[in-house]
């Protein structure tokens, strides 16, 4: 155990036996990572949680009594924040959240396994709000396969799925935030956010990884509303 440039003891994990590379090089990450430590000391379910926090104290986008849909919300650590910033759990609020993954029960969170991709799943989500949402939320990330182009073209699709889905059910002044990864989102979803949207910029937070590519899009003041049937 040694320290590194900022003075904290950095632990170094041991190779060999069965632990590859990868495995090794991601426990020591987790290890010396002061946002996993941070969520685990405040009882939130991933440092993840983190990000939003930031975004929401300088963009004070989370308000009690506001309807928040959480897109790829497993293992919960955004629906943790939105739930106490909204009041669900004293039932000033609401979350609803899915995920192709199971997740624990949140106070205040409702919660459906679902894939986001499938054709029903936004009739589905729609049912489970009962009504309009204020922000849609979305931390999705597809699988990766290593080929840099193919992996932005999936999120970008993901970014643009869950953008239409936002334009459906978003409340007028509405909010849309998303992961975009590497050079954000592209310039033709970025401008038809701008005519969706009055304000549009990418926001990377501290607690994301310095050596991450990952960005998130935020739009804020949804200009209309049309679609929802509750």
């Amino acid at each position: 155990m040694a320290k590194d440039s900022t003075g904290r003891l950095h632990v170094t994990v041991k190779s060999g036996g069965k632990r590859k590379l990868s495995s090794k090089l991601w426990l020591e990450r987790q290890l010396n990572d002061p946002y996993v430590a941070k969520a685990k000391a405040q009882g939130y379910r991933s440092r993840a949680a983190f990000k939003l926090v930031e975004i929401d104290d300088k963009y004070r986008l989370l308000k009690p009594g506001m309807t928040v849909v959480d897109l790829g919300a497993a293992p919960g650590g955004w629906s943790q924040v939105a739930a106490k910033r909204v009041g669900a759990a004293e039932g000033k609020g609401r979350v609803i959240a899915i995920d192709l993954l199971e997740m624990g029960e949140i106070p205040g969170v409702t919660f459906a396994q679902l894939d986001f991709l499938d054709n029903d799943a936004p009739e589905k989500l729609i049912a489970m709000m009962g009504g309009r949402a204020d922000i849609v939320m979305s931390d999705m990330a597809g699988n990766t396969t290593g080929h840099r182009k193919t992996d932005q073209l999936r999120i970008v699709g993901l970014v643009e799925t869950a953008a239409a889905f936002a334009c459906d059910v978003l409340s007028p002044g509405g909010t849309f935030l998303a992961k975009a990864f590497q050079s954000g989102a592209d310039a033709e979803l970025l401008a038809q956010l701008k005519r969706d949207f009055a304000t549009v910029r990418h926001v990377k937070p501290a607690a994301s990884r310095q050596d991450s590519s990952e960005r998130y899009v935020l739009a804020t003041g949804f200009r209309g509303a049309t679609k929802v049937t509750a």
